[in-house]
């Protein structure tokens, strides 16, 4: 089965498309995650570190026949039906060397779907990730690949710093009742 760059330009410019119109998703559920990503004709390991509150930063190092690659991409997640089921999008770049034609390079876009389990530590995705060749024997690829991550560091919804960096508690309840002393004094002619 051959993808055809037109259909899958279309497919993620309508993902971009409707990312940018998306609402904000709720945050995802860790904050480090390491695993394997297997690919048709590759494989290796990813690294994903959450550095804002729905963005990531991914390293990957991939294996291929007669090549090595390393990979840097900043993703940014959107929530379906919840922060266990996202769907993400992605930029960056990558470096690798083949034992035939030496040294090449690219610029990487990505467009997938994770889900964290809800019982176990683990991250399941899915991804698209199309790539466009510096000194490559191919100008373009299309590799779509399958991920599990095991997460290392869980998100903390409550702590000590939840305080500095994630607002106060009673911002986490705003229908928080107040009481009778917290409450504003009324005047004569106020309703």
């Amino acid at each position: 089965m051959t993808l055809r760059p037109a259909p899958l330009f279309l497919s993620l410019a309508f993902f971009v498309a409707t990312a940018l119109l998306a609402p904000d998703a709720w945050a995802q559920k860790y904050r480090t995650a390491v695993g394997l990503r297997l690919g048709r004709d590759n494989y290796g390991l990813t690294l994903q570190q959450k550095i804002f509150a729905k963005t990531t930063l991914e390293g990957l190092a991939l294996v291929a026949p007669r090549e090595a690659s390393g990979t840097v991409l900043i993703e940014r997640h959107f929530g379906i039906l919840g922060p266990s089921l996202n769907y993400y999008f992605g930029a960056g770049g990558h470096v690798g060397n083949h034992k035939d034609n030496g040294v090449f390079g690219g610029v990487d876009a990505l467009a997938g779907v994770e889900y964290k389990t809800a019982f176990f530590p683990f991250v399941l995705s899915f991804d698209v990730k199309p790539t466009l060749e510096i000194n490559g024997t191919d100008w373009a690829r299309f590799p779509a690949a399958f991920s599990v991550r095991y997460v290392l560091i869980k998100e903390k919804k409550t702590g000590l710093l939840n305080g500095i960096f994630g607002g106060s508690k009673d911002q986490e309840n705003p229908r928080k009742e107040r009481k009778a002393d917290d409450a504003p004094r009324r005047g004569r002619f106020d309703f």
